[in-house]
């Protein structure tokens, strides 16, 4: 199976040695998602704005390979504040609808660029 690098300048350009996502067959494996603006490169400010910004970029690389966020499996949360649970949980129904991808949220010690929160995703594309 042969292996398709994904890329767009709608979502943050990587910043460093990877790929924003890799398609294999009709699995897609999007790199983490920091709240960073495309066009700057720059952190929006309150946590609230960070998740919707984070995932805005996810959506930005799922419609670059071909899907979108309904078509997420596996979706990956990292924060440094788990206190923040129940607000990425209201802001993820504003994007998700059931059946809502498996999920882990991880509380973690930092994360690029000072970043509040950090995504990343499994997503199967439904190829006829």
């Amino acid at each position: 199976m042969t292996k398709k690098v994904i890329n767009t300048d709608k979502a943050p350009a990587a910043i460093g040695t990877y790929s924003q996502a890799v398609k294999a067959g009709n699995v897609v494996y999007l790199s983490g998602q920091i709240p960073l603006i495309p066009a700057t490169m720059e952190l929006v400010e309150s946590f609230e704005e960070q998740v919707h910004q984070v995932f805005k970029n996810l959506s930005a690389v799922c419609e670059a390979s071909g899907g979108s966020l309904d078509e997420i499996s596996k979706l990956n949360i990292f924060m440094l504040d788990l206190g923040h649970f129940a607000t990425v949980n209201e802001i993820m129904s504003q994007y998700f609808t059931e059946p809502y991808p498996a999920r882990a949220a991880i509380g973690v010690k930092e994360l690029p660029k000072g970043a509040d929160i950090e995504m990343d995703a499994i997503m199967t594309l439904n190829e006829g």
